[in-house]
């Protein structure tokens, strides 16, 4: 016969609580959710991948259309600004470099998102997105959010070239113009990359979306010139280019003035990108071409 005093810490432990190591809660039993309402952790660990996979290959992903956009600005610049051409009161390239900044954001913002979900399916990785425990809308906000990491970066790296190259005035005057408009471009295109990467089969089908789409509403944007200086028909025409309004909006942030109508680019872009979010958002739900 045991005539000693039961132990309460041994008694404690035994029965599962732990007082000596603190009076925490307890593990949840095997099987029991501790997600909340929205799965933090999960997110930013999409959020994370997402990132590392464009950042490992930055040379290609950030510099690479760094290099392709100053390009841009050279051979334009060169053929079109050495005379003393002035657009919107300013000097062409001042005029032409905020433009290129931004549509070099948003195609890489496309080119982003319109690569996970395309490469899972064609590699049978898209189980990786699917069984996470990520809501549609978080795997949707992880998505989005990467693809406008990578587009702000770009950005960046195109600004400070400019910046740093002779001629060409890249100070920001309106600052909160550049974040709005630069953000509602990159998102717009982010949601346009998603659409794309679950309806596409195969790397043609994104690229004919690119080519066909996302290029010449780039480049009719007027990016290279100003809507005004157009004939009425076809200045109706890029009016009804969403791009159009990312461009101008991003561009007076730079040099004060804009060829739209501000406020009604930022609500209009705004309600865009809100109409594109929930189509996006339905599709992931169906599981349209992704559970099939």
């Amino acid at each position: 016969m045991n005539d000693q005093a039961p132990n309460p810490s041994a008694a404690a432990a035994a029965a599962g609580n732990r007082p000596e190591l603190g009076t925490g809660p307890a593990f949840a039993e095997p099987g029991t959710v501790r997600i909340g309402t929205i799965n933090w952790g999960g997110l930013k660990a999409l959020y994370m991948k997402e990132v590392r996979r464009f950042f490992k290959v930055q040379l290609q992903t950030i510099w690479a259309p760094a290099i392709t956009t100053m390009l841009y600005l050279v051979i334009f610049t060169v053929a079109l600004g050495r005379s003393g051409r002035t657009v919107l009161d300013v000097p062409f390239a001042d005029f032409l470099a905020p433009g290129l900044i931004v549509m070099a954001m948003m195609q890489n913002s496309f080119a982003n998102s319109s690569f996970s979900l395309l490469v899972g399916k064609i590699q049978g990785t898209i189980i990786d997105y699917l069984m996470p425990p990520l809501s549609e809308l978080e795997v949707l906000v992880s998505l989005v959010i990467a693809a406008v990491t990578r587009a702000f970066l770009v950005g960046a790296a195109v600004w400070l070239a400019m910046l740093l190259w002779p001629g060409i005035d890249v100070t920001p005057r309106h600052p909160l113009a550049i974040l709005w408009f630069g953000l509602m471009g990159a998102m717009m295109l982010a949601f346009m990359g998603v659409l794309t990467s679950v309806w596409a089969e195969k790397f043609d089908h994104a690229a004919a979306i690119t080519n066909f789409v996302v290029a010449p509403l780039a480049l009719l944007s007027g990016t290279f010139y100003s809507v005004e200086a157009m004939a009425p028909a076809f200045r109706t025409l890029s009016h009804a280019n969403p791009f159009f309004y990312v461009i101008s909006g991003f561009r007076y942030g730079f040099i004060g003035s804009a060829d739209s109508p501000l406020l009604l680019g930022a609500g209009l872009l705004l309600a865009i990108n809100i109409a594109l979010g929930f189509a996006c958002y339905a599709l992931l739900r169906s599981g349209w071409k992704l559970r099939s």
